[in-house]
């Protein structure tokens, strides 16, 4: 198939992070869609050597506020940058905070940050959802609920062709799964010549998600029947909610011992979850009702926020039982690191995973050696023995799997005239590939 533009896949192409496409259309129109940072192992193109200059870029849409989409903003900027950031209200309500959190941990300056935090608000503007909208040259788009995290979306474009039907094109960003906390379910999308479909599940299936409160449940009371101490590696965005929420619902429904602390050792979750508070019209219907009815659905009682350095010092040697959801997810970074180096070598303690880890990550070789006699892990420079339960929770991914991915496919209902897999490392690409093929699919 001959697209009526030229594509460039700058990040994510055959790995999961790193996401930022690139579409050079008729017109000398320029639109890059994601603009994220690599994690682990991941590589992607420099930004100098696209094949337009930042500076020849009109518009740049974003499909969620995760780093590895957003996290190479402000290089994009700093290399000249000046068009507008598209994107939906719940992301562009969350941007700047994700933003800012990254750039603490670089080399510039509260001054610089806060001037580039301000260049980005001016350029960013929110849209709504499921509505159509015109760029410059007759193109349309229109952002549909993708059901990842709050404000994520995908992204469906018509690019006008001379003398013939509009080409569409669709970008899915990444897809969240039905039954998410919080979340609506994702929509369902509009037929498309051409489908950018990720695929980092597509080589499996998660557990049943109908179970996973009763799973959380049930790993939690085996876990801390020892006194021990529980640690969840969390995203700030988007995880950490929904962690909160569902055993907000344990503790509720069921016998438990609410002297049993639960710790949010992470300012940009703590600050996250106080956003996903002030942005209710875009929960679903479940949490509605319960904030509605008083029961709020993201706190409850027992529930600490860690918010200073003095306080995470000193929850790092209470005694248990305790439960600590910190970031970084992927175990890249953050205060997880600390709890770990800390509390890994005990064997009284757990640590459930509850995300994708990427490859070369601390997260994937902390359950990668943890299989292993004497197995171990460097952290901050330390090496640290194994000795804690490792644990995985699938049913947590906030993306969709496999049958997801298909299902998104096939809620089409005719068939997308060609697939390209990104956002998938390539077991998983060649597997969900030769699925869809066997559907019909190109």
């Amino acid at each position: 198939m001959n697209y009526p533009f030229n594509l460039t896949h700058v990040g994510a192409e055959n790995c999961v992070t790193g996401s930022c496409h690139l579409m050079e259309l008729p017109g000398s129109i320029n639109i890059m869609v994601d603009c994220g940072l690599t994690m682990g192992g991941d590589t992607a193109l420099s930004l100098s050597q696209m094949p337009v200059k930042p500076s020849e870029l009109d518009y740049l849409f974003i499909t969620h506020a995760h780093i590895d989409h957003i996290g190479r903003i402000p290089d994009l900027i700093d290399l000249g940058f000046d068009g507008e950031i598209i994107t939906t209200h719940g992301t562009n309500a969350l941007l700047i905070p994700m933003l800012e959190d990254a750039l603490a941990f670089t080399d510039r300056s509260e001054k610089e940050i806060k001037v580039l935090s301000a260049r980005i608000n001016d350029l960013s503007w929110g849209f709504e959802y499921n509505q159509s909208f015109s760029l410059k040259k007759g193109i349309k788009f229109k952002l549909k609920n993708a059901g990842h995290i709050l404000g994520s979306c995908f992204i469906r474009f018509e690019i006008p062709v001379k003398e013939k039907t509009p080409f569409s094109v669709i970008f899915s960003g990444d897809l969240g799964s039905i039954n998410t906390p919080i979340l609506p379910d994702p929509d369902i999308p509009d037929h498309c010549d051409l489908l950018i479909l990720e695929s980092t599940y597509g080589d499996r299936n998660h557990e049943d998600r109908t179970k996973r409160i009763e799973n959380l449940s049930a790993m939690l009371r085996k876990a801390l029947a020892d006194k021990g101490k529980i640690y969840i590696p969390a995203f700030a965005l988007g995880r950490t909610q929904e962690l909160i929420y569902e055993m907000d619902r344990i503790f509720t429904r069921e016998k438990w011992d609410t002297k049993i602390p639960v710790f949010i050792d992470s300012p940009l979750g703590l600050k996250i979850t106080g956003i996903y508070s002030s942005l209710s019209e875009f929960w679903d219907k479940e949490a509605r009702t319960l904030f509605k009815k008083g029961d709020h659905p993201i706190d409850f009682k027992k529930l600490f926020a860690v918010e200073n350095q003095r306080d995470h010092k000193r929850i790092l040697n209470i005694p248990g039982p305790a439960i600590i959801v910190a970031g970084s997810g992927m175990c890249t970074g953050g205060r997880i690191l600390d709890h770990l180096e800390n509390s890994l070598e005990d064997s009284k303690n757990d640590v459930i995973f509850v995300g994708y880890q990427a490859k070369e990550t601390p997260g994937r070789e902390i359950i990668k050696y943890a299989r292993r006699k004497n197995g171990y892990v460097n952290l901050n420079g330390q090496k640290v023995a194994i000795n804690a339960a490792i644990h995985k929770l699938t049913g947590y991914s906030a993306h969709a799997d496999q049958k997801g991915l298909v299902g998104f496919v096939e809620s089409m209902g005719e068939k997308p005239g060609k697939i390209k897999l990104v956002h998938g490392e390539p077991g998983s690409q060649k597997v969900l590939r030769n699925i869809l093929y066997s559907k019909g699919c190109k």
